[in-house]
């Protein structure tokens, strides 16, 4: 059986798009998922993501990690799934669809931005060490000095396997500032097991949580990340963070055939 693929990135963080309206993927076939994601023995990406009808949405998104088994929200992946609807005519400049977190709306311009409303965020713990929160997907997220020869798969996976998240785990964001409302971030990822070029949930917490803890007062944080660099915006009242959006680019790689 062949199957047509899709190839997306968002700012590095790379995704096997797959058009699953007819159900003819077989999404029990963890060991599949897994293959196809593996850089070496496959196509190659972060997660693998299928587009499927939904009644009351223009479509639902449904997400694996490259280790083949389904997930919580992907940020990344759910901008790149819109730009991925658009090209197959679904949407034009505007999308609502389903995820595994509730529901998301999301916008695309003719250069490819797409901004993509994340859910609210209503509980932000802070601890001696670290912020966690879950903006879709769990994330700790933690200061660092010397970012840039951090070793973030290392301690990264430290964290991600202690008795503070247990069996579940957590992604693990590590930041420094850069100007009053700008920040550096390099993510370790569960699922992935490693460190990725970008995380759309992490660079939401990211920016929630600088807020939270008085880093920044603006509404409207920059982020770089290894990939690029993401836009995130939010409203927050009282310690309430509504109107959440993730922006940044969604960008087409190449387009493939898959024998399954």
């Amino acid at each position: 059986m062949g199957l047509t693929f899709y190839k997306y990135e968002g700012t590095g963080n790379d995704f096997v798009m797959i058009d699953n309206r007819s159900l003819a993927f077989p999404k029990d076939n963890i060991q599949l998922i897994e293959k196809i994601c593996n850089r070496r023995f496959g196509i190659g990406a972060d997660g693998l993501i299928l587009l499927e009808n939904d009644e009351s949405t223009d479509f639902k998104m449904v997400y694996y990690n490259s280790d083949g088994n389904e997930s919580s929200m992907c940020g990344n992946g759910g901008r790149c799934l819109v730009a991925f609807a658009k090209r197959l005519n679904i949407i034009n400049d505007r999308a609502t669809f389903i995820a595994v977190d509730g529901l998301h709306h999301a916008t695309i311009d003719s250069n490819g931005i797409v901004s993509l409303q994340m859910k609210d965020v209503d509980e932000v713990n802070q601890n001696e060490n670290h912020i966690f929160l879950n903006t879709g997907s769990p994330h700790h997220v933690q200061l660092v000095e010397d970012l840039h020869i951090f070793d973030v798969r290392n301690e990264g996976a430290k964290i991600r396997y202690s008795d503070l998240y247990g069996k579940a785990g957590s992604n693990i964001n590590f930041v420094s500032q850069t100007d009053e409302n700008k920040f550096a971030l390099r993510t370790y990822e569960r699922g992935v097991e490693d460190e990725t070029l970008s995380c759309g949930t992490g660079a939401t917490a990211v920016a929630i949580a600088m807020k939270a803890i008085g880093k920044t007062d603006s509404s409207v944080i920059q982020l770089r990340v290894e990939g690029g660099e993401l836009e995130v915006s939010f409203v927050e009242k009282n310690g309430f963070f509504t109107q959440v959006f993730l922006k940044g680019p969604a960008t087409f790689v190449f387009e493939g055939n898959l024998s399954l």
